[in-house]
Order: C-alpha cells, then sequence, then structure tokens
C-alpha cells in the first residue's frame, strides 16, 4: 500500500509554517488518540502516521529532504514508529500541560524516550545517551577540511560486570511495584499517560546484589579521546555524528552517538556564500584604469595571476574558477572585488600628472546622480 505524501496526511500546504505544521498535528493527534478511541484501530492507525508526517515536517532538514526528493529522501532519517521516541522527547511545546506526553507513544510504539520502560519490555536493554560536544575550528579548516582530537567524559560498560549492573552471581527479580512492565500510568482527562515505573526506573526489573564497582548502573564514568574527521565544507553549526561514541546503555545497552556542533572562526579576509568564496583587494587608480595584472593570494595559501581589465570601476567583481569550496568532488568560485583606493597625499610630480590628466579627458563639472539600485549590484 502506497504511503500518503505527509503534507496531505497533516492538511496543510507544501508551504506551511512550522507553526501550523504543529498546530494540525496537535489536533490530529488529540482526535485520534487511542486512548479516546478505544479498540479503535482506524483511529490508531491515523494517529501513528500523522505522528510520522509531523517527525518528518517538524524537523528543518528532513523536511527540506523530504520537498527535494520524497519518501527516497528520507529513508533513514526516522519516518517510523521505531523512531518516534527520538521526536517527542522535543514535544512537550506542541501539548503544554497535558503531562508526560512521552509516556504514550512509549505505550504505542514501543517506547525509547527518556525513562522509558516499553523500549525494554521484551525488546532488550535500552540504549544509553546521545553526547553533545562543542569544537571551534578555522575557517580554513571548515572549507578545506581537517581531523580534530577530542576529549570528553562518557559513561562506558562497567569492566567489573561488564555492564549487567549485578555483582557475580546475582540475579535479577521482576520488579513488584510495575510487575515488569516497567510503567505506571495515571490518567489525565481524556489521557492514560505511561509514565516511567518510579521503583525500578523503567527496567521492568530490580537487582538484588547490585555490582559494587557501578552500584547495579553497569556503567562508570571514562575519559575518552578520538580523532573526528571534519569534512571539507562544512558550514557554522553544523554537526558531525560519530556512531556508539555516546554513553553505553544502562544493563548492557547499546551506547548512544555523539554529536560534534562546529563553530567557525571569521577569516581576516575571506567570507563565503555557499559554495563561493569573497574577499576585498585593492588597486591603484591607474591599475584600474590602464589595466594590470596582479598577484593575490588564495585561501589555500597559493599565488595566482590576476587580470584587471582596464577601466575597471570600484567594486567590480571578478571571477576565479574552481577556487572556491570543495563540495562533493567539485569547486566553488573565488570572486575577488576589486576595491580602487584614491591617493591620500600625492608628490609634486604625481599632482602635476594628474592636473594634466584632467585637462586632456576633461572633468564633469555637472555629474548626473547614479541610481542606487546600480550601486548595490556592484
Amino acid at each position: 500500500m502506497a504511503k500518503r505524501d505527509y503534507y496531505d496526511i497533516l492538511g496543510v500546504q507544501k508551504g506551511a509554517s512550522k507553526d501550523d505544521i504543529k498546530k494540525a498535528y496537535r489536533k490530529l493527534a488529540i482526535q485520534y488518540h487511542p486512548d479516546k478511541n478505544p479498540g479503535n484501530k482506524e483511529a490508531e492507525e491515523k494517529f501513528k502516521e500523522a505522528t510520522e508526517a509531523y517527525e518528518i515536517l517538524g524537523d528543518d532538514q528532513k523536511r527540506q529532504a523530504y520537498d527535494q526528493f520524497g519518501f527516497a529522501g528520507v529513508e533513514g532519517m526516522g519516518g517510523g514508529p521505531q523512531d518516534f521516541s527520538q521526536t517527542f522527547r522535543g514535544f512537550e511545546d506542541i501539548f503544554g500541560d497535558m503531562g508526560s506526553f512521552g509516556g504514550i507513544f512509549e505505550s504505542l510504539f514501543g517506547g525509547g524516550g527518556p525513562g522509558g520502560a516499553g523500549a525494554r519490555r521484551g525488546g532488550g536493554p535500552r540504549q544509553g545517551a546521545n553526547l553533545r560536544y562543542d569544537i571551534e575550528i578555522p575557517f580554513k579548516d571548515a572549507v578545506f577540511g581537517t581531523k580534530v582530537e577530542i576529549q570528553y567524559t562518557r559513561n562506558d560498560s562497567c569492566s567489573v560486570c561488564k555492564g549487567s549492573g549485578a555483582a557475580n552471581g546475582a540475579g535479577r527479580k521482576v520488579c513488584p511495584t510495575c510487575q515488569g512492565s516497567g510503567q505506571v500510568r495515571r490518567s489525565s482527562g481524556f489521557f492514560s499517560v505511561a509514565q516511567p515505573c518510579p521503583s525500578c526506573g523503567g527496567e521492568g526489573y530490580i537487582i538484588e546484589k547490585p555490582c559494587t564497582e557501578c552500584g547495579g548502573s553497569g556503567t562508570q564514568k571514562k575519559r575518552q579521546k578520538i580523532m573526528v574527521t571534519i569534512p571539507s565544507g562544512v558550514e557554522n553549526g553544523k554537526r558531525v555524528a560519530i556512531p556508539r561514541q555516546g554513553d553505553a546503555g544502562p544493563a548492557g545497552g547499546p551506547p548512544g552517538d555523539l554529536y560534534v556542533f562546529i563553530r567557525v572562526k571569521a577569516h581576516e579576509y575571506f567570507e563565503r556564500q555557499d559554495e563561493d568564496l569573497y574577499c576585498a583587494v585593492p588597486i591603484s587608480i591607474t591599475q584600474a584604469a590602464l589595466g594590470a595584472e596582479i598577484q593575490v593570494a588564495t585561501l589555500e595559501g597559493k599565488t595566482i595571476k590576476v587580470k584587471v581589465p582596464p577601466g575597471i570601476q570600484n567594486g567590480k567583481l571578478l571571477r576565479i574558477r574552481d577556487e572556491g569550496v570543495p563540495i562533493q568532488g567539485r569547486r566553488g568560485n573565488l570572486y575577488i572585488k576589486l576595491m580602487v583606493q584614491i591617493p591620500v597625499k600625492l608628490s609634486k610630480r604625481g599632482r602635476e600628472l594628474m592636473e594634466e590628466l584632467a585637462k586632456a579627458e576633461g572633468e564633469n563639472s555637472t555629474p548626473k546622480p547614479i541610481s542606487l539600485s546600480e550601486l548595490s549590484e556592484q
């Protein structure tokens, strides 16, 4: 059965704002929530369908990929019930004071949210937390790529109990509070909200004799050093994902991921716009009037010869092909903005020559104003 378009599911136009998308999803989630429609499989499917649509359209990166490539563009980025728990971590703003809304999805999709017990019930240990690390790199390294060594602290599997949390020979027993479900439920109006069991932390069992090394958590703090590869062309604010380098999961669960967020330092001379680089280079009046061949240093550190055509005006751009940002096997361009510099002080001979030039070429004592739109295009 073919999947429905995500915009059609939420009933919004393709150009809808994030606010409109959020409102549309909230309305459908409340309308079709299974607790309001007990035993209604059609309502439950519509609820899941709306949630999947919101997971994609509520995220700028996923929405852009979906708009450009359709379902193929978001394959592996979410859009399925197994990934919903990550989406709902940031949904408190949608449902306001409705309580712990994440518990609803744990009960429907098998959990996996913060402390979600449903993911563990019959599904094995839960995954560890994702971690964030912020770095600042030079402009040049962001353009051409680099490798950066970082150090950070993460929860690693306990070396004594191998992540189980139990002392040697000790076992586990079913939690008496939740009877092994890992959840307790409470009612709030129309909603029945599932929350992690306070006795077992959502695990569904308790350890009879905890490991003395880790106190039963199955993890220990560890200082870690790794090398991070920064790809060429990375932009300010982007992140690099490093799988399985986050916190180890409790009770032997798999580790989360590490996300390295990148800040790019401004360069003294160069600026970037998409795949292109820009810089400004000063030239003299005579070079602008007569034309010249100048040498310009690129961001890469090499020197290139640039021909200045005669009569070029102040602020004009010269394009140097394939000297911009390298991205996915291609390179952008370098644009050089020529700034004609007027001498602040002339020598006696220079003044004489300028006066001769003025007489030879004539001076316009009644210049016509220039359109501001023409100036903005320079």
